[in-house]
């Protein structure tokens, strides 16, 4: 679909910190930020919180602090602290400085995390105790960082504390006029779609981002929020609502205790919450169980990988009134792109997501442009208008808005597979495929590296998946090739229902293969593979490694 996004003025001057201190200037008192504190002898959760005056007084604090130490304007910044009030403090008297935070999500793993550490090349640390335990253990990944600074009690290593950088006496920090294209942040991907890499974020960025999400969602500044990924809630300050820190450990969010979850919405009148298709489920599933309703919820954003359509109906039963799940479309270089509301999912376009049609991820958000290319696995260094595909074809996703990243840090060879030049703009090359509808609606169908090439045909995994997932005993299905592109055997893995019998698996195995003979999507694909319990992403536990999945069928065809 597309439009015509305009482009910012390089030369303009944008900070994101802006809207904290707009937001402590017309609502001082609200609560921004709130942590659970620990528990008294009876269970029940104490709270600690900050106001948004008390916010922006203290990343003052902080910046001022940080600022007289080297930590000034475009120091790359290595952020290691747990979601809480130092995180949110940190976080914005970074911005304030002009300084650049480098964000790597632990849950990836230490070896790959270290490796992305040493790829940002940053200048200082800002962490708690167990990041500077890490890196006096590997040193040779903190090579180039001169500046530590401790958050927390200070052992063995040396450095600064938190306490010791925070400036005594406030005053207004003269916040940096950084410019609509200069570096904001450096965030990790996880890499659960190919090598973790640091995306640049301008201010700019940022700044679209928090506009387009307060438009497209219609988010008003008297809002709760409950994020359950601690990247997500760095919006809620700017959007002026109140971030409700969940009592979790972020990195699993499938393991979950949903009670706490659901502690936390009631407890505080969590009006919007953030949840992965994994939290969901596992909140979903217990609040159906127990007969929950949650009446002060008004929408919940799903995003992070598609979630299956039975998995927003059970939580959808927890809503009242109009409240509706949004599941958001996007990656962590461009975000948000599109979003469809469960009311449409469940009335509409499940049944043809369950029919093979792919999963429908909604229109594009306002002042996106999508447009879909012709699958080439190469760079494409020009657009020219013969790459475009016309509506219904399956194709690469691309996208262009001013939410758009524009690069990787220090990753030119990736810049030329993802960027595609357009005059002075550019497009990104989502790795997603995907079609697009007469209603100008996005269908997602699998990533690109995904797809399995066959002498006859090319099949594309959310499609075929779906036509297996129909089962009753199926939890999950991944389709994976095996052998070279251009002549690979089709080979579907089952994940079968937790705590469903894995007997009887011969008949079951020719129900599913009876199943695909009723698909032209599926007719050709004559392998089924039990598998106990697919890998999957640490972030959302619910991208499927299907890379991992190819190695294994591979060993295990007879």
């Amino acid at each position: 679909m597309e439009t015509t996004p305009t482009s910012p003025d390089p030369s303009s001057i944008v900070n994101v910190a802006t809207y904290l201190r707009t937001m402590a200037r017309i609502q001082p008192y609200k609560r921004a930020v709130v942590c659970p504190e620990g528990r008294d002898s009876q269970g029940r959760v104490a709270y600690t919180h900050l106001t948004f005056r008390q916010l922006d007084i203290e990343s003052d604090c902080l910046a001022r602090g940080l600022d007289d130490r080297g930590v000034s304007r475009g120091v790359r910044t290595i952020l290691m602290v747990r979601p809480s009030l130092d995180f949110f403090s940190l976080v914005f008297a970074l911005f304030k400085v002009g300084a650049v935070p480098v964000v790597v999500d632990p849950g990836m793993g230490v070896s790959r995390m270290l490796n992305c550490l040493k790829e940002s090349q940053a200048q200082a640390l800002i962490g708690i105790p167990a990041a500077h335990v890490l890196r006096t253990l590997a040193p040779g990944n903190f090579k180039s960082v001169k500046t530590f600074i401790t958050v927390g009690n200070r052992w063995f290593w040396g450095g600064l504390t938190l306490r010791q950088v925070r400036s005594r006496l406030w005053e207004p920090y003269p916040m940096a006029d950084t410019r609509v294209d200069e570096i904001a942040a450096i965030l990790f991907t996880t890499g659960s779609t190919g090598p973790a890499k640091g995306v640049i974020y301008t201010h700019g960025v940022f700044d679209a981002q928090v506009r387009n999400i307060r438009a497209q969602f219609g988010i008003t500044p008297d809002e709760i929020d409950l994020p359950t990924f601690p990247l997500f809630a760095l919006f809620d300050p700017a959007l002026g609502m109140t971030a409700i820190i969940p009592d979790m450990d972020p990195t699993k969010p499938a393991h979950v205790n949903p009670e706490r979850i659901i502690e936390a919405i009631v407890n505080q009148g969590v009006t919007n919450m953030f949840a992965s298709p994994a939290l969901l489920n596992r909140v979903g599933r217990y609040g159906k169980e127990k007969g929950l309703k949650l009446p002060t919820l008004k929408r919940v954003i799903s995003a992070g990988a598609p979630a299956a359509p039975a998995n927003i109906e059970q939580f959808a039963g927890m809503l009242i009134n109009d409240a509706q799940i949004h599941t958001g479309y996007g990656a962590t270089e461009a975000m948000p792109v599109s979003s469809l509301g469960s009311d449409e999912i469940l009335n509409e376009t499940r049944k043809l997501s369950e029919q093979g049609y792919g999963m429908c991820v909604g229109l594009p958000i306002a002042g996106i442009d999508v447009r879909i290319i012709r699958i080439t696995d190469g760079p494409i260094a020009q657009w020219t208008d013969d790459l475009a595909l016309p509506d219904g074809e399956i194709g690469e996703l691309t996208v262009r808005g001013d939410q758009v990243t524009r690069g990787y840090f220090e990753r030119p060879r990736d810049d030329g597979l993802s960027k595609i030049a357009d005059g002075d703009t550019f497009l990104h090359r989502m790795g997603d495929l995907g079609w697009i509808d007469k209603k100008g609606r996005i269908w997602f169908c699998g990533r690109k590296n995904h797809r399995v090439i066959t002498e006859k045909k090319t099949l594309f995994t959310i499609p075929c998946e779906a036509i297996f997932n129909n089962h009753p005993r199926v939890f999950r299905s991944a389709l994976v090739g095996v052998g070279p592109q251009g002549c690979q055997r089709p080979v579907v893995c089952i994940e079968l229902e937790p705590g469903g019998s894995g007997k009887d698996k011969k008949s079951l195995k020719e129900e599913l293969l009876a199943l695909a003979k009723t698909s032209p999507i599926t007719e050709g694909i004559e392998t089924i593979l039990f598998h106990r319990a697919f890998p999957v992403d640490i972030r959302h536990n619910s991208k499927i490694f299907r890379e991992k999945l190819a190695v294994w069928a591979e060993k295990n065809i007879k």
